[in-house]
């Protein structure tokens, strides 16, 4: 096991994974929970849901954590079972727990997956195999794929490196923090990091997706949720008509999807195996 892997195994084990004081766990410090955001989370995450077939016997969650939100749950319905597959041991007891005999629980590695071919009838990775070192991702892909069994499809969620949306708010961000008094944003290293509050990750683009993986096996691009937290958190207020503005949001990233999928910060990758 790499060193990267091996801290975002610790990582998870020790702090992502564990529940606080308000009955979340640390890791939903990266998720938006307020109630003005809530609809449109919400409606982003099921659109996971379009991009799976179904009915099938086994779901694959591929990097499944603790399946930590409840409208997480809606993607294995339709499947007999749900195969969780984490590094972390502590995920797959949190998921066991919420699962119970829905599911089945292996730990392993998202770029080496332990299962036979054409397995599953549905894959879904959820902002797992960001965690990886970027020269693995292309292996992960090929790994979901060759898993999956023929005319079925699984849905992968990551961000993008610096998409277009990202880096025009990033500017007005910098100047409301001047304004709060709160100096600049500092980029992790997250293998130095004596104490981190996150782990590592490994974004990438539209087009580096395309050349090392879309090249070699069938995808399509989706948006899932153009707007980062971060956005959320500066730009989004309860009393500013922000949860109408997302309302706007979610209705334009359905209009208009080639350019939310590829300019937003998270995209739905949709991989469809061949039937043969």
């Amino acid at each position: 096991m790499t060193d990267t892997k091996q801290k975002v195994r610790e990582f998870y084990d020790e702090i992502g994974w564990q529940q606080e004081a308000d009955g979340n766990y640390q890791n939903a410090r990266y998720e938006d929970l307020r109630p003005v955001s809530a609809e449109y989370i919400h409606k982003t995450r099921l659109r996971v849901n379009d991009g799976l077939t179904r009915p099938g016997r086994f779901l694959l969650d591929a990097g499944s954590g603790p399946v930590q939100y409840d409208d997480y749950l809606t993607y294995s319905e339709g499947y007999q079972k749900r195969v969780c597959l984490d590094i972390s041991i502590q995920a797959l007891r949190e998921a066991r727990a919420r699962l119970g005999e829905h599911g089945l629980f292996v730990v392993g590695d998202l770029a080496n997956l332990p299962f036979a071919a054409n397995a599953f009838d549905g894959e879904v990775s959820m902002h797992a195999i960001h965690h990886l070192p970027l020269e693995e991702h292309p292996r992960a892909y090929a790994e979901l794929y060759r898993a999956l069994a023929p005319a079925k499809s699984g849905v992968v969620v990551n961000g993008w490196h610096e998409p277009l949306l990202i880096r025009a708010a990033e500017p007005l961000i910098g100047l409301m923090r001047r304004l709060a008094g709160k100096g600049a944003k500092k980029k992790k290293d997250w293998l130095n990091e004596t104490a981190p509050e996150g782990t590592f990750i490994a974004k990438l683009t539209p087009a580096w997706l395309k050349r090392e993986i879309g090249s070699k096996i069938p995808l399509e691009i989706r948006p899932w949720r153009s707007l980062s937290t971060r956005i959320l958190r500066w730009f989004i207020h309860p009393n500013r008509g922000g949860a109408t503005f997302l309302r706007l949001v979610y209705w334009l990233e359905g209009a208009f999807p080639p350019f939310f999928a590829e300019n937003g910060q998270y995209p739905m990758i949709v991989i469809r195996k061949l039937d043969k």
